[in-house]
């Protein structure tokens, strides 16, 4: 009996609570893949603005090369960002945990009020908190995730790898990034070039903004709209900057 149980637990958890891959990389495929967007149609955008024929006026290998060499070194340092960001994070926390595990050692009455309280806070009666905070207390390294958690804030990131977080963030960068530099490949630079590699970058903001939508099962119209007006106006800020040195 027990076996069948820990069978069904077991199951339910595989197949009910499974997080895919694109899930568990989200924050890093949206921050990586819209700033790669970005960030290389500021190139184009600013070589635009800035003559009256766009792009044109300095050719469309000029906006390859920097538009490439953009793409390819802050995709460096945006997964490298994201490596040490992760790393850090698992630092402060294990740090903070052990902290914690000591003041439950040396001041267990402190503790033992502060878990007291934060469980009345969430609605616990008085005696259930006593009770658990009883409970809690015989076990100490559960006790400092329980304080972790809702007296400090910080969730567990031990899961998070930060190599794959920064591999995440690299290659959306890459993979989204490139999407404004493909009619520079395909034609030669004109203002026709230009509008479509925007029309291209409008195509991967919308991509990414779906990808959000099918991962997070928000609004199409929230998740779309907001990678849509970010991307819009950092595209606009670059123009715009091309523009004063028409």
């Amino acid at each position: 009996m027990t076996t069948a149980r820990s069978e069904a637990l077991s199951h339910h958890l595989t197949h009910e609570h499974r997080i895919g891959k694109v899930q568990e990389f989200l924050k890093e495929i949206v921050y990586g893949g819209n700033d790669g967007i970005v960030t290389t149609f500021a190139i184009v955008a600013g070589f635009a603005g800035a003559g009256a024929e766009g792009a044109a006026a300095v050719g469309g290998v000029a906006v390859l090369l920097f538009g490439l060499a953009n793409l390819f070194a802050d995709a460096t340092a945006m997964g490298l960002g994201a490596f040490l960001s992760s790393r850090s994070e698992q630092d402060v926390y294990n740090a903070t945990r052990a902290k914690e595990l000591k003041e439950i050692a040396e001041n267990p009455e402190m503790e033992r009020r502060e878990t007291i309280e934060i469980l009345r806070e969430k609605g616990v009666s008085e005696e259930d908190a006593v009770a658990m905070t009883d409970i809690l207390q015989r076990h100490p390294e559960f006790m400092a995730d329980f304080m972790m958690q809702y007296e400090i804030g910080m969730a567990d990131p031990s899961g998070d790898s930060p190599a794959m977080n920064g591999l995440a963030t690299f290659l959306a960068f890459i993979l989204f990034g490139a999407a404004p530099l493909i009619p520079y490949f395909l034609a030669e630079a004109s203002p026709e070039t230009f509008q479509a590699s925007l029309a291209a970058s409008v195509l991967a903001l919308v991509a990414l903004g779906l990808l959000r939508w099918k991962v997070t099962n928000e609004t199409v119209t929230r998740c779309v709209g907001e990678t849509l007006l970010v991307g819009g106006l950092c595209g606009l800020v670059a123009y715009g900057v091309g523009l004063m040195f028409a």
